[in-house]
């Protein structure tokens, strides 16, 4: 099934209708994108990262967990499909895909649906519009990055400080200077280090098209320096081919938001951010010291709404926080829609 999760698109396989060697899924899924290729002509993929991800999915045999999903990156210029993250874009379609290829029964007009993200072993719970016991696609919710409006899925996720690096701040420190750039290193559900857009020559408000021009070459490889360097810091080891950590520029909001954001996928400009990004850097804002808060505009109050803004718009983060100020929980409002029901060739 070809669906759009969220401003993601890909497609979306039962586990078991993929081949069990790793080696021999990710060569027929390199074929099925169209992979290696700037344009992945012979293949479905849309000659962007975003548009070229895949999800895997199977019943969950775990306690209270309806299904498993596993995420893969697969990239567009280059023979690799990788694992190195979560996805929550897509995360937002694994809900419908599980109900419609029937791993979860409709309970109703909503429908919860408990997913472990087998990438990082964490747990998100999916609530999905089912009138009538089935799944549907329209509706009034809105997100920016996306035309029109959908059924909403809600997002809400669980327990997902320190997904990949280990810890919330994997060097215990609210900032780190990396190539005398204060950055904070933070992994809510996906690894970024988040620095002032001005630190590095940006103003933070540029267009994808400006962030990837060639007048801003000089700066991408000085942020590029940057993420070499605290990805052994971040204990993922050396990122040369790795698609983590995302590079998150802040500065201040200019519309009503909490922090404006420009984010590299890491070296492709993202078209808005990530879900679990924009939990991340929604996070680093409520961190002390932090180059996020130093110019982030927070809400009072244990239950905190965050507008993380980003070129196409702005996405919503809802933060709740115990006495000590530790962010618990994160929840969001995605959409998704079923593109393609059919038989793929590889």
């Amino acid at each position: 099934m070809w669906m759009r999760g969220g401003t993601s698109k890909g497609g979306y396989f039962l586990a078991s209708d993929l081949p069990a060697d790793t080696a021999a899924r990710d060569a027929f899924l390199l074929a099925v994108m169209g992979s290696p290729d700037p344009r992945q002509i012979d293949g479905m993929g849309g000659a962007d990262p975003l548009t070229s991800k895949v999800a895997v999915v199977r019943k969950s045999e775990r306690e209270g967990v309806d299904v498993d999903y596993l995420f893969l990156q697969v990239f567009v210029d280059q023979a690799t499909v990788s694992d190195a993250q979560n996805c929550g874009n897509i995360l937002a379609g694994i809900g419908p895909f599980a109900i419609e290829r029937g791993l979860v029964a409709a309970t109703g007009d909503r429908t919860e649906v408990t997913i472990y993200m087998e990438n990082t072993g964490q747990i998100a719970v999916a609530t999905v519009e089912t009138p009538g016991g089935q799944v549907t696609y329209a509706g009034e919710a809105r997100i920016d990055g996306v035309p029109g409006s959908h059924a909403p899925v809600s997002l809400e996720f669980r327990d997902t400080a320190g997904s990949s690096c280990g810890a919330l701040l994997p060097t215990g420190n609210p900032s780190d200077t990396i190539e005398g750039v204060a950055c904070t290193l933070i992994d809510n559900g996906m690894p970024c280090v988040v620095f002032a857009a001005e630190a590095v020559g940006a103003t933070g408000y540029e267009s994808r098209e400006e962030l990837e021009s060639d007048a801003f070459a000089p700066i991408r490889k000085k942020i590029e320096a940057i993420r070499l360097k605290a990805g052994p810091l971040m204990n993922l080891g050396d990122v040369t081919e790795k698609s983590v950590p995302k590079m998150t520029l802040v500065a201040p909001p200019r519309n009503g938001g909490a922090l404006t954001t420009r984010v590299f996928i890491p070296h492709r400009a993202h078209a808005s951010i990530g879900v679990l990004g924009a939990v991340t850097a929604a996070t680093a804002a409520l961190v002390e010291g932090s180059p996020a808060a130093a110019v982030a505009e927070v809400p009072e109050g244990a239950e905190k709404t965050l507008s993380i803004e980003h070129p196409s718009g702005e996405t919503t983060c809802v933060l709740k926080v115990d006495e000590a100020g530790t962010v618990v929980s994160a929840a969001l409002l995605r959409t998704a829609r079923k593109l393609m029901d059919g038989t793929i060739y590889g």
